[in-house]
């Protein structure tokens, strides 16, 4: 019987999994839409729903909570400061998953995970050519 099995494990250790919902946690609130395989964006739904309520509580303690599961100060800041604000009427319900068929490589679904009442223009944010720090000095 599968009673109390809480999460997917997703052929991933311990480690791996909690990087991935992280990172794609990141990814999310930067972009506000991202595309990944349908069991990601299941097992990342409630990981994004729950940031995003710490981040309308609010307080340093909720904060420092938020911190911990995102471990990026520049979202962390947005997450804090602007969906925040988007979001303090809503009473949960942050995210929308949308599929978008199977990838044509290895047929595995795929779907669409964003914000509801997106910022259309975050989509893209920082998809240029990555620039070191170097060229950043010389520039």
């Amino acid at each position: 019987m599968r009673h109390k099995m809480g999460q997917r494990k997703l052929q991933r250790t311990t480690s791996h999994r909690r990087a991935l919902l992280r990172n794609m946690a990141a990814s999310l609130i930067k972009h506000e839409q991202i595309t990944t395989t349908l069991p990601k964006a299941r097992e990342l739904r409630p990981y994004i729903e729950k940031l995003i309520t710490l981040g309308k509580r609010g307080g340093l303690s909720n904060r420092r909570l938020a911190h911990a599961r995102l471990l990026d100060d520049a979202q962390l800041a947005k997450l804090f400061d602007v969906l925040a604000a988007r979001y303090v009427s809503r009473e949960g319900g942050y995210t929308r998953i949308v599929k978008a068929g199977v990838r044509a490589s290895d047929a595995a679904p795929i779907a669409i995970i964003e914000l509801v009442d997106r910022d259309v223009e975050a989509k893209g944010q920082d998809s240029g050519p990555v620039q070191t720090e170097d060229e950043l000095a010389a520039a």
